[in-house]
């Protein structure tokens, strides 16, 4: 988990400070699309954002002796003029109080200027990068107007990877039409393309995005135990050297339309440790190394 991996590299606990990331994204512009994806809310994931003092203020009377990163999550937030994205990252870092840098984006925004930044912020500065790939299906990717082919995705992973960037990739499970199988299937392939982290989301149905516009009535799993069964099960197949970012899902209360018990994430997250234990298992317990055998 991400939290044990950070005070390990660190000596203390890290916190990600949510920052505005001053960008839209090219599927919302015309690019390559509009209206953004499915199931991104009219806020680009962003809500909680705010300025780094607004964000210790809120933060630091819970962490009290924590580390700060600096977190660009919001819409994507490579995308825009690589003098403009210099500003902004190497404003964050100028602050003393920020340790690291975590940057979010798509991997259809890391064009060879994007890429050459991103490199010379490692080359002095701890750095990590998001991708939002979500599924590995291209069916799905079309229903959920992602914007890009698999290949891409591919493509961003070899060059940060080559970088020596470690990636965190972005999963939805409970997309529509996505099976058990076929969200394991994308969690096989993040781990075979080398990613370094994994977040795995649990679909929200929120207020202003498409998905509630078009399927207002849906709903990605019915109760709290089918998604705690399915994240135990996924759990088991990833290697413990992946470093697992997240397990549920966040969205406001007030946002949020289904499912309705998804902003308990405490609830979800003991849930998930509890049927670990329960199954005697870990993660990785399951997991194949590259000869295809299970591990012992």
């Amino acid at each position: 988990m991400i939290g044990p991996w950070l005070a390990g590299r660190f000596g203390k606990k890290m916190v990600k400070l949510s920052l505005p990331g001053g960008t839209t994204c090219p599927n919302r512009d015309g690019t390559c699309g509009t209206g953004g994806c499915l199931f991104c809310s009219a806020g680009g994931s962003g809500e909680n954002a705010s300025d780094i003092d607004g964000q210790i203020a809120l933060l630091s009377p819970k962490w009290k002796n924590a580390g700060y990163l600096a977190y660009f999550q919001s819409f994507t937030a490579t995308y825009g003029p690589v003098e403009e994205l210099r500003e902004k990252f190497y404003g964050a870092l100028a602050d003393p109080r920020i340790e690291g840098i975590a940057i979010a984006t798509r991997p259809d925004c890391l064009g060879d200027e994007v890429l050459d930044l991103l490199a010379e912020i490692a080359s002095s500065h701890f750095l990590w990068v998001e991708l939002g790939l979500q599924t590995v299906h291209e069916e799905t990717a079309r229903r959920i107007n992602r914007g890009y082919p698999l290949s891409v995705y591919d493509e961003a992973m070899a060059r940060l990877r080559a970088l020596g960037i470690p990636v965190v990739t972005h999963l939805i499970l409970g997309l529509p039409g996505e099976t058990r199988e076929d969200m394991e299937a994308s969690v096989r392939y993040a781990v075979r393309s080398g990613t370094w982290g994994l977040k795995l989301h649990l679909l929200n149905v929120v207020r202003g995005s498409r998905l509630a516009a078009e399927m207002p009535d849906y709903m990605p799993f019915d109760a709290p135990e089918e998604y705690i069964s399915l994240v135990a099960d996924l759990l088991e197949i990833i290697p413990p050297e992946v470093v697992i970012h997240r397990l549920s899902g966040d969205a406001r209360a007030e946002e949020l339309i289904a499912p309705k018990w998804s902003y308990r994430k405490r609830l979800i997250l003991n849930g998930i440790e509890a049927e670990l234990k329960r199954r005697g298992t870990f993660q990785g317990a399951k997991c194949e190394d590259m000869d295809g055998k299970e591990r012992r």
